[in-house]
């Protein structure tokens, strides 16, 4: 397994998807959102396996700002998503082509 968590520090979800894979002892990197954000190819990716709507925080309040909610073309919202990483909801967890975003053990745990 390649697992990578991408989240927000402050972020209660990643803590425990974090936690969640140290206590089964399986590796991962974190990436810090605010630090380092997803690569074209990277959201693309994880849009595919869970799609954009999955991965777009409607409670951010970059979202109205942005005018997200009128916003219907996908290469802009994918613009818009990779230009502001705090619109992304959190943990986006990736093992190679699958993906989930949230809190999700179960899926998780398939993985094993």
């Amino acid at each position: 397994m390649n697992i990578q968590i991408y989240g927000i520090k402050k972020c209660f979800d990643t803590k425990k998807a974090e936690r969640y894979f140290k206590e089964r002892q399986i590796k991962f990197q974190s990436i810090d959102l605010n630090q380092k954000g997803l690569s074209k190819g990277e959201l693309r990716s994880v849009q595919a396996a869970v799609g954009l709507d999955q991965l777009v925080n409607r409670n951010a309040k970059n979202y109205q700002v942005l005018n997200m909610d009128r916003i219907i073309s996908s290469e802009i919202k994918r613009d818009i998503l990779l230009e502001n990483p705090d619109l992304y909801n959190t943990p986006i967890v990736r093992n190679g082509r699958q993906a989930t975003v949230g809190y999700q053990p179960d899926v998780w745990n398939s993985w094993e």
